[in-house]
């Protein structure tokens, strides 16, 4: 393969090779989590009492939803401070989409802007040196967008080139790298700073029998945001890339766009995952690993290590069982599900941090690996990537 720049597959030691000048990088990364921690064992007492909801039918079925999850612990924008401020929020019909979408909108700013000085700290290199923004949300709406606000907030030069990735749920985050990494090979030098941000206040809402969906919801997100750095080429000595970024494919299937649905109404958002969403994945994820993994000749799905963003636990039961792989190798995606919970476009990074301490500690044999998310489409993005010494 070494036709192709792309080094020895076989590489040496671990496997890991030394990074090519022209492919994007990931440079730094961070992370940031609101102060109200949401422990599973606790969550329904939490949820109804908040909700003044009595029935056993629906505590009954939101007690076993949350021990499907494997979700232990998660965080939230929502508090007992924000319903005594809006008790409006927890009365079934009520026009709440004002307080929704304020309370949305601050909490996204204070959040990625968190996660950015996180990233931006880690990496060592001034502020100005960023070029582009690439911003990634599916709970705010309005003009200007977040990006802008972020920007202002984070003191970017004003010529820094921004990009919004707006309501693409689950699959933001893959899809926010894949943007940032055609930036950055496409723009000499630059620096792409990658801002995810969500929260699941805009679907917060009272429970009800005509809206089974919602205690899906409530069981499974979370809220919070992430940050990655991402350059190509120019790499300083006070830049420290553990992954690069070799080639990104992302399809829709066709026919699926009701599987993953939502939309926004005056009580909020009104969100609805279908139950064939793991079969409807499965369908298709093979031929999209195998389209990536062609690149460089890659036939096992075992000689990977894998990134996957963990939309539920029942997703990635039938990948493993789908691609026939070992119990280790969604480790970290699990990991990741079970201390956050899914928090949409975010939860790929927070695999991601995994993954660096594990190729850090030179845990992982593989040089290639694979990124994976789904969101509504059904659309799916895959990256494959490789571990730099």
């Amino acid at each position: 393969m070494s036709g192709l720049g792309l080094g020895n597959i076989a590489g040496e030691g671990n496997g890991r090779s030394h990074c090519s000048g022209g492919k994007a990088k990931l440079l730094a990364m961070g992370k940031a989590l609101p102060k109200n921690v949401l422990h599973q064992d606790k969550f329904v007492d939490t949820y109804l009492h908040g909700t003044s909801c009595n029935d056993p039918t629906t505590r009954a079925k939101l007690e076993r939803l949350c021990r499907s999850t494997t979700v232990r612990t998660r965080y939230t924008v929502m508090s007992k401070e924000l319903l005594d401020e809006h008790p409006e929020l927890k009365t079934e019909g009520t026009p709440t989409l004002t307080p929704h979408l304020d309370i949305c909108n601050a909490a996204v700013l204070e959040l990625g802007a968190s996660a950015a000085r996180a990233a931006l700290g880690e990496w060592g290199r001034p502020v100005a040196d960023i070029t582009h923004l690439v911003y990634i949300s599916s709970t705010e709406i309005r003009l200007p967008g977040g990006d802008l606000f972020l920007a202002t907030r984070l003191a970017l030069p004003p010529n820094t080139v921004r990009t919004s990735l707006l309501l693409l749920g689950c699959s933001g985050g893959a899809a926010g790298l894949r943007t940032a990494k055609d930036i950055a090979e496409n723009n000499p030098g630059s620096r792409v700073l990658v801002i995810a941000a969500e929260t699941t206040v805009l679907g917060f809402r009272p429970p009800s029998h005509d809206r089974p969906y919602d205690l899906v919801s409530a069981a499974l997100f979370g809220d919070g945001a992430s940050a990655a750095i991402i350059g190509a080429s120019s790499i300083r000595a006070e830049e420290d890339p553990f992954l690069e970024l070799e080639f990104s494919r992302q399809e829709f299937l066709p026919g699926t766009d009701k599987v993953i649905h939502g939309k926004i109404a005056e009580e909020g958002s009104d969100f609805k995952l279908g139950r064939d969403l793991p079969e409807k994945i499965e369908s298709r994820i093979e031929g999209l690993c195998r389209t990536l993994m062609d690149k460089v000749g890659i036939k096992e799905f075992n000689d990977l290590f894998w990134a996957v963003h963990p939309g539920g636990p029942a997703i990635l039961n039938r990948l493993e069982v789908c691609l026939e792989l070992e119990p280790d190798k969604l480790k970290i995606s699990r990991k990741a599900l079970m201390n956050y919970g899914n928090v949409s476009s975010n939860t790929v990074f927070y695999v991601l941090e995994y993954l660096r301490d594990e190729l850090k500690k030179g845990a992982i044999r593989e040089e290639w690996g694979l990124i994976l998310a789904f969101g509504p489409g059904i659309t799916f993005e895959g990256m494959l990537v490789r571990g730099i010494n």
